[in-house]
Parts: C-alpha cells; structure tokens; sequence
C-alpha cells in the first residue's frame, strides 16, 4: 500500500488490517520499522504479520519483555534469563530463592494477562552510552553493562514499561495490549512460552516435548560454565583481553571430547552396530563430523566406509515435484529407496555390490565401477537430511543403526534477555561457505535459505528425537571468526535488493561482536568443524 501524507503513526495507519490479524511489524520503503513510529513522507508501506518469521520474532521479543517486566513486579530480587527456542516454544528460566512452581508460574501468566488487558506502552528512549549503563547499574543488570562496554555507539536505545527499563536490539510492538496469544508453561527447571508462528498465526502452537534436544541444551550450558563465556559480553572480554586462544582450546577439546564419547558407544554395541547415520539441518558440519567420527571410531578398530545418498538419487524425470512445479531434490522420495535398501540388506548379508554414482549433469544415475563388500570390521557411515527417518533404511532392523542427529544449538546469547537464535548461526556459515566453496552470492544465499528452511522443517526437525545421540557442533568463539568473513560479504547487497533486510539484520547483529585478533590461520585447528565454513580444513 501507498500512503500520501505529512505525519501518521503506522500503527493509525494500519488500523483496519490490525482488526483482521496480528501485525506486529511492517516494511516502510525498504526497512523494517516499529508501528510506534511515525512516517512523515509519501511512503510505502508493507504489514509484516505472524505469517512471516520477521514478525514472529517481533512478537516473541515483545513477549519476552512482557515475561521479564511481569516477574519483576512480582519478585523484584529475581532474574529471567530468555534461553533459547524448543521445538516453537521459548525456553526461559527464573532465578529466585523459591523453586519454580505451577502455582508461581500462574501467577506470572496471570499479570502478564494483566499487563496486556492494561496495554501498556513499550517506550524507546535514546540515551547516552554512559547514561545506560549507570541505569542497569541500579537494576543490577551486569549482562547489559558487560554488552554495552564494546558498543562502538555514542547513543544508545533502550526500552521501558512504566517502571522498568530494558534492552532489545531487534523490534517491538508498540504496547502490551498486542500480545494477546501466548501461554506459560511449567517446564523444569524453567517455563516455556508458547505463541502463535508462521503455521498457525491465529493460534497459540502446541507443543510436543522434544527431551533429546532439550538435553543437548542444558549440555551446552553447561560448556558455556566451563569455558565461563555465558553471553556476548562475556566472549567479547575474553577476546579484548587477549583469550581467545584459550576459549578456542576449550572449545575444541569439548568437541573431541563428545565424539570420542559417540564413538565408545557405537564400540560398546559393536556386535549389532553396522550402519551409522548422520542428520541434520544445513550448515550444521555433518561433514567434518562424519569424518572426525571416523578417526575415532578407527582408535577402535573398526573400518569406516562412506557411502553417499546423493549417489541414489532417482533419475531426474523421476524427481518428485513441490507446490511450484519444481524438482524437490530435499524430498525423500528424491532417492531411490528400495535400491538402497536393497545394497544395505546385501551388504549385512556379507554379499558384494556395485556403488552407483550418480551423474550430476546428465541428471541420471551411472554404474561406478566401485565394488563394497563387508568383514566384521566394516562399519557404513552414511551422512544425509533423511538419516533419522526410518523410511530410508526400512529394511534393515533398528538394533543395527545408530543414529545421530547433529545441529548448531548456539546456547550463547546477547544477554539475559536477547538471545541468538541457531539459524542465525547456520546461515551465516552458509553464506560464508557458499561464497568460498561454492559460486554463490551472499544475496542468493540468503534468497533460497527460506526454501532451505522449510525442507529442514518437513523432512529433519520432525525425526530429530529419533536420534541416538544428538551433538551440538557449535563453537562458543565462531561468531567472532564469521564476523571476519561474513560482514564484508553482507555490506555490499544493495538496499534494492530482495535479500537487502535480512543482511541488515545480520549486519547489525554482528556489530555486537569483537573479531577476533591473531592470526587464524593459527588459531583455528585444521580439523575444527568452523573450518569446513572459513577454508583451511585438513580433510579437504
């Protein structure tokens, strides 16, 4: 819509649309822009609803704030931390001298409703840098006072609800009034808010409990304590201070740590284990995991074998199609599932096949020429989006694989109350690879990752619990060597460009990060899983 006018708040202007849905956000002649604002030229303008991810997590921050001030009028000693997302819901847990009950947490859900029926103005309020920090002294906010120390800002935003004030670096609806759809559940040690998304942005989503994934956070909690980088600030005065080598070290050590821990578990079921799947979202490392999985399971004697989905894949004509007519090579129906069923059970079977190959160009699948035959020592390492699905290996009996799902479940955030969410983490990796290895624009990244989005939603995330074992291949200190590679690539999309806002966002996210000194080549380990993003890695 086009609107013709000297000075109107968007939130006016919106008015009749805002009676039909949810509008926490809308796009004013190319940026994203608060309805609290006004707009004082010819303009147009585009709502951004809960159909859209943008606006999804303007309501949930809105939320979060609307948690953090409920708490505060009702325990002003406690502290919320907003952790991370589970399975579309919002992790948090409250730090108070009281264990966190139904009866605490209804009462919370309770003000929180009264704070919406009382619609209460999210004020922005432009400070100096100083001047903020002396204000989350006096609320003994030391995560926000560690953040703001390497703003390189004179000025800074923060936001207030009658008496409190706060930080949020992304958007906000203009008052509590609009957050009429979300639910607090007790979920121990801490709550989950559920709310409306973009598959069901009329309604609050329901939420099945995901235990598995719910473990590897606490687990990445748990490394956060031991390499004492509990936020960004945090991080960011360990590489001020000149310690990066040694959350690098650490870092690293964890990881090898948790895949030999995988590796003894698979040699403690050796008898039964022959077939060993890897799966998991994009960029989440599944490749130099699968390869530092199989040093380890060599320390064990056993001979690993890889073996490619990407080879059985079905002739291009045979290629099931999405909603737009197109190839849908994420489908699992892409591959041909009774040949590699076929090979799997011949091979456990102790029989020898021919690997086929499949030719990316003529789009059809070729002999290879490369024969397989198992001993007792072989072990299949199969790496792919559809490992935990049981369709892709229904033949052979569930007490012969082992399953592991893998991702990159960043547990460091902003601050207390601003957290990171792991796509933001995975897309940057990608758009860092595919411009290095791949011949691809950052813009064109950023464009198809919606698309790349939904097949994790269809085909990965809905299997994820059937994992054996989940690992977590986040680094605490990445964001500090993506910023690196990644800032110069994002500054150079136009504004005219379809990819413009979403590198903005992740522009002024980055800026909240110090780079990291040294000399990487250095620092980095050659088998870090960061390197299958930066280059440099030693399997290459």
């Amino acid at each position: 819509m086009t609107e013709n006018f000297q000075k109107r708040k968007l939130e006016d202007i919106l008015k009749e649309e805002l009676k039909k849905e949810i509008i926490p956000l809308a796009v004013v002649n190319g940026s994203y822009t608060e309805l609290s604002e006004f707009v004082c030229k010819d303009s147009i303008i585009r709502p951004v609803t809960l159909k859209e991810t943008a606006g999804v997590r303007t309501y949930v921050r809105s939320l979060s704030f609307l948690l953090i001030k409920a708490v505060y009028d009702l325990f002003p000693n406690a502290r919320v931390t907003i952790e991370h997302s589970l399975n579309k819901a919002l992790y948090c847990e409250i730090h108070m001298d009281k264990k966190l009950d139904n009866e605490i947490v209804n009462k919370i859900k309770s003000r929180m409703k009264q704070l919406v029926d009382k619609d209460i103005p999210f004020e922005k309020i432009k400070v100096k840098k100083d001047e903020g920090i002396k204000i989350f002294e006096k609320l003994n906010m030391k995560d926000k006072i560690r953040l703001f120390k390497f703003i390189n800002k004179d000025f800074v935003e923060l936001r207030k609800c009658e008496n409190l004030y706060d930080f949020f670096y992304g958007p906000l609806v203009p008052s509590t009034g609009y957050l009429k759809l979300f639910d607090l559940i007790l979920y121990e040690p801490g709550i989950l808010i559920t709310y409306p998304n973009e598959k069901s942005p009329d309604k609050i989503f329901e939420f099945k409990d995901v235990p598995k994934l719910s473990k590897i956070f606490r687990e990445t909690e748990e490394w956060a304590k031991i390499l004492d980088v509990a936020d960004v600030g945090a991080l960011n005065e360990k590489v001020f201070n000149g310690e990066i080598k040694d959350i690098v070290l650490v870092s690293e050590a964890l990881h090898e740590k948790k895949l030999a821990y995988i590796a003894d578990m698979i040699y403690e079921n050796r008898d039964k284990i022959k077939i060993v799947l890897i799966a998991g979202p994009s960029s989440s490392g599944k490749t130099t995991f699968s390869k530092r999985l199989s040093i380890q399971l060599r320390i064990h004697g056993f001979k690993p074998y890889p073996i490619s989905l990407d080879d059985y894949f079905v002739n291009r004509e045979d290629t099931p199609k999405d909603e737009n007519g197109e190839y849908d090579f994420e489908s699992i129906y892409a591959l041909d599932i009774e040949l590699f069923n076929k090979h799997l059970h011949m091979l456990l079977e102790g029989k020898e096949i021919e690997l086929p190959r499949y030719d990316f160009i003529s789009g059809k699948r070729v002999n290879s020429g490369k024969k397989l035959k198992m001993d007792d020592e072989t072990i299949l390492i199969i790496e792919g989006i559809h490992g935990l699905n049981e369709l892709l290996t229904k033949s052979i009996p569930r007490e012969n694989k082992f399953k592991i799902y893998i991702s990159a479940l960043t547990q460091l955030n902003l601050d207390d109350h601003n957290r990171i969410p792991t796509t933001d983490v995975r897309l940057l990796r990608r758009i860092v690879r595919d411009a290095k290895y791949r011949g691809k624009s950052p813009e064109d990244t950023i464009i198809s990752w919606p698309k790349v989005r939904s097949g994790e939603e269809i085909y990965i995330f809905p299997y994820q619990e059937e994992a054996d074992v989940m690992f977590n291949s986040t680094l605490a200190y990445e964001m500090c060597i993506l910023k690196k590679y990644a800032y110069e690539h994002l500054k150079k999309i136009p504004k005219e460009s379809p990819a413009y806002l979403e590198a903005y966002r992740l522009l002024m996210f980055l800026e909240y990060f110090l780079e990291a000194n040294g000399d990487i080549e250095e620092l980095i380990p050659k088998n870090s899983i960061i390197r299958e993003f930066i280059g440099g890695s030693c399997f290459e």
